[in-house]
């Protein structure tokens, strides 16, 4: 009777954890011209496993605590019987606390996304060595993922998984395929993952942090001082547009945030939309007619 007791409570233990993550990973194969997409569901099963089933980290995650995000890979050409090359668009969500709302922390598309995949092959990842560099760019973007997601609830909280997208790109230096490294372009990969390393823009940690567990996590009942948290969140960044205006990660920001942020201010006092959309315009000039439309309409106190 014990030992049935034991076995049942391993088991109640085992199912209250789970992987880390709840991601959505689907494959878009229609520019392919074949009449047997079968390679490509099993491509989608596969790797949708791989991704939620793998054990990223040593953090114990309940089903309703798994970061949602998803993945989307648009197989665009085919370059042999066994290599395919297109895009991946990652997204992934925060929930905020005390509400419904899924806030959008990271939204990225890659477009050097170039792969090999045999049906029935197994799926091999290690990640001391590059191998294939289908599962390299998934793990990458995983531990991005992971980094973000930890960065928003705790300073500095994404260290590891940062350092461990950066082992993965130096472990690539050498690979075939595009995106790994320094000389290609100015926003791949390796500045993904060096930036977010980097000394020079610590205010993009540390403004993921305060924005949303300082901001958006008390917005529902403390509405005033979350604004003015968010609103120094985004002041700080100023210091990374002055030194590096095309900075990569000020853009990985802003692509995730520029609507939420004008809907957070649409009700806001009016000496506070005049601060913020002049910051916004001046750090994030791509989205300048969004942030317009804050003070369009004064209808603060």
């Amino acid at each position: 009777m014990r030992i049935i007791s034991s076995i049942l409570l391993s088991l109640l233990f085992y199912e209250s954890f789970s992987q880390e993550l709840f991601c959505n990973l689907q494959v878009n194969s229609s520019q392919i011209q074949t009449s047997d997409r079968k390679v490509f569901n099993s491509l989608q099963k596969d790797l949708y496993e791989f991704v939620n089933n793998t054990k990223w980290t040593n953090a114990k995650f309940s089903n309703e605590e798994r970061i949602e995000c998803s993945i989307l890979i648009n197989v665009k050409k085919k370059i042999s019987n066994d290599e395919y090359e297109g895009s991946i668009n990652i997204q992934s969500t925060r929930p905020i606390y005390g509400t419904s709302y899924k806030s959008n922390v990271f939204n990225y598309v890659d477009n050097n996304f170039r792969f090999k995949y045999l049906e029935y092959q197994s799926i091999d990842y290690n990640p001391n060595s590059h191998g294939s560099n289908l599962t390299a760019v998934l793990a990458f973007y995983v531990n991005i993922i992971l980094g973000i997601d930890f960065s928003t609830y705790s300073e500095n909280g994404g260290y590891e998984y940062f350092n461990n997208a950066l082992k993965i790109v130096n472990n690539a230096q050498n690979a075939p395929e595009s995106g790994w490294k320094a000389f290609e372009s100015d926003r791949n990969r390796y500045w993904l993952a060096y930036d977010l390393m980097d000394s020079r823009y610590a205010n993009y940690l540390t403004a993921m942090y305060s924005y949303h567990r300082l901001g958006l996590d008390k917005l529902s009942e403390e509405p005033e001082d979350a604004r003015y948290e968010i609103t120094e969140s985004l002041e700080s960044l100023k210091s990374i547009y002055r030194e590096n205006p095309s900075a990569f990660l000020l853009k990985i920001f802003f692509d995730a945030k520029n609507e939420e942020i004008v809907k957070i201010y649409s009700e806001s006092f009016t000496n506070e939309k005049a601060r913020i959309v002049n910051t916004l315009v001046e750090i994030d000039p791509t989205n300048s007619s969004k942030y317009q439309t804050i003070t369009a309409e004064n209808r603060g106190n």
